[in-house]
């Protein structure tokens, strides 16, 4: 059970719509290597991790995933509100706006839908979290994409502390794999599945 507090985990307040801009970071919603991706994914994994370590971090960044996409859907938002019809031809975002008006929907920047298949719960522990520190790495590397060609301040404040956080993701992903790697016969982290094969019991309460 989640509680939710009205407001965003870090202020979104752009004056200025863009919708060019929103085509690029829109794909931080629903884009390969986006917040959707990433909440789906690490909410799915824990459930088979195999300690309350892995389970916790999952758990908690998942969580914090679901924040970045509220942030990064509202970025778009902003950037996408009070647009003329002459504004929508002139920025290329006439195609989006046939099928969704200004409405938030999940694709990548270059109109690609999402799709559940771009990530992967395994139940495989030390595949999953591999996975896990590679999309954190991918979603750092497409902030420094955004970034690069975001001027606007108002944007690019946001994004920054959406970047942050990554790096501090994929160093709680990596304490999470030590703990599981310290479960295993170091001599052969890949013997077995450490979910599946490891004479360990679900966890309790593990929801």
């Amino acid at each position: 059970m989640w509680n939710y507090e009205k407001r965003l985990q870090y202020p979104v307040n752009i004056t200025r719509p863009n919708a060019k801009i929103a085509q690029i970071i829109m794909s931080q919603y629903g884009g390969p290597d986006g917040e959707m991706g990433a909440s789906m994914r690490y909410l799915s994994q824990r459930f088979a991790a195999p300690n309350r370590i892995c389970m916790g971090v999952l758990n908690d960044v998942g969580t914090e995933e679901l924040a970045h996409l509220e942030m990064v859907s509202t970025i778009v938002h902003q950037l996408t509100c009070d647009l003329s019809p002459e504004e929508i031809e002139k920025s290329g975002f006439l195609n989006y706006y046939t099928d969704h008006t200004v409405g938030i929907w999940p694709q990548a920047a270059g109109g690609i839908p999402f799709n559940a298949c771009e990530f992967q719960s395994s139940g495989d522990a030390l595949a999953d979290l591999f996975e896990d520190l590679a999309a954190e790495q991918k979603a750092k590397k497409t902030y420094d994409n955004i970034l690069r060609v975001v001027k606007d301040p108002e944007v690019a404040d946001p994004l920054r502390f959406l970047r942050a956080r990554e790096l501090v993701h994929f160093q709680r992903f990596g304490e999470a794999l030590r703990s599981v790697q310290e479960q295993l016969d170091a001599k052969n982290f890949y013997a077995y599945n450490p979910s599946y094969d490891a004479p360990t019991s679900c966890p309790p309460n593990s929801r």
